[in-house]
């Protein structure tokens, strides 16, 4: 099965469960019966706002974000769908450094929930550098089911490189 790598730290009856659906050609359906609409977030500017909007829910405290965008850039060599970063910058003879999300232009025809889990993903590393146990804790703070959106965006990713994308321009954007 092509992509299964998304689903490699998943349990081996996860993975056999994901694969018949696929072999059945029912794995799009059930996808689609989870998550049936777009969002409308085609602009970075659209892309900040509901960013902020999430950082000012959730993360009032948090360093600031100089800049959230889409990147058309980002692949998926590294199972990388945006990237968190701190970038110095100098400014004569002072080094200053600013938060930085890119979110991969994969992400502009997927349902609100994966973009949503996957800014949540990002701006948790404001507070927690590394993957920890606390990092995970701050991202189910901010969306409870913050796991199984993480599993299914994995099934969709799955999905669309297999060229079976469920949500390739066939469906109406939905209004957030």
């Amino acid at each position: 099965m092509m992509g299964i790598d998304y689903l490699a730290h998943y349990s081996d009856a996860v993975r056999a469960q994901v694969a018949a659906l696929q072999q059945q050609g029912r794995l799009s359906a059930w996808l689609l019966s989870r998550h049936p609409k777009t969002h409308q977030i085609r602009s970075d500017r659209a892309l900040y706002d509901f960013t902020m909007a999430l950082k000012s829910r959730y993360l009032r405290q948090s360093l600031p974000l100089a800049k959230v965008c889409f990147d058309d850039k980002i692949t998926l060599s590294h199972q990388a769908l945006g990237l968190h970063s701190y970038v110095p910058r100098r400014q004569g003879n002072r080094l200053k450094s600013k938060n930085e999300i890119q979110i991969s232009s994969r992400l502009k025809r997927v349902p609100e929930a994966f973009l949503r889990m996957l800014v949540i993903h990002e701006l948790a590393h404001l507070k927690e550098k590394q993957h920890n146990k606390a990092f995970y804790q701050l991202c189910c703070h901010m969306a409870p089911d913050y796991h199984q959106l993480e599993f299914e965006l994995r099934v969709y990713l799955l999905l669309a490189d297999a060229g079976s994308d469920p949500y390739k321009e066939t469906l109406r954007p939905q209004a957030t």
